[in-house]
């Protein structure tokens, strides 16, 4: 006899895993900026890793306001918002006049300059609403790639100063498991712009 797979329901369940798993890789840095706030100094610490996340939460949230029917995108990506401002926030405050500057210089291209041209492309230049969803979706794939990329940078760092500090273990960990659970959320959402990048997130991770 043949078991009913719910589709729906199953997406539901990696969506809520998801969010949790993914609301954890968030607030890993908190160690990481407690000390730059009690050493009132980033010393090695690079803002691009929060930079590029906050860019990508910033169009997953656009993408799933206008793709409608997507509760659980708007929640973790609402909550990554707020986190990784939170972060850059911190980074300016305690970083070198020089740091402060190039982080602001990435701030105002990546997230104040890039963010609107996307939104102001897809919104005047592609008029079908169907076709808007598709093409930010795809821009958010190729976002959500560069941000599964991103740790490589840390990696590299890793194995020059032979510290696993700029790389724990434990976010390798989650980031992985967070892949996993938005790769079937997408498959069961027969949604390929939420599950490509987190195959690619799996294999780098």
């Amino acid at each position: 006899m043949g078991v009913m797979i719910n589709h729906h329901l199953l997406a539901i369940v990696f969506g809520i895993l998801g969010n949790a798993i993914s609301f954890l890789v968030f607030l890993a840095p908190v160690p990481t900026f407690y000390r730059i706030y009690k050493k009132k100094s980033t010393e090695s610490f690079q803002s691009l890793p929060y930079q590029v996340s906050l860019f990508s939460c910033m169009l997953w949230l656009c993408y799933a306001l206008i793709k409608q029917d997507a509760f659980l995108l708007i929640t973790i990506n609402s909550f990554g918002c707020v986190v990784e401002t939170i972060y850059i926030a911190m980074f300016f405050t305690y970083a070198t006049k020089d740091k402060r500057v190039a982080a602001m210089k990435l701030f105002l291209t990546i997230n104040v300059a890039f963010f609107s041209l996307i939104l102001m492309v897809t919104h005047f230049a592609v008029k079908r609403p169907s076709l808007q969803v598709s093409v930010l979706g795809w821009i958010c794939v190729a976002i959500s790639v560069s941000v599964f990329a991103a740790p490589l940078m840390i990696v590299a760092r890793v194995i020059k100063t032979k510290s696993v500090e700029f790389m724990p273990f434990t976010l390798s960990f989650f980031l992985t498991i967070s892949a996993v659970m938005w790769f079937a959320y997408g498959l069961f959402l027969h949604d390929i712009c939420i599950a490509i990048p987190n195959v690619v997130g799996f294999i780098l991770e």
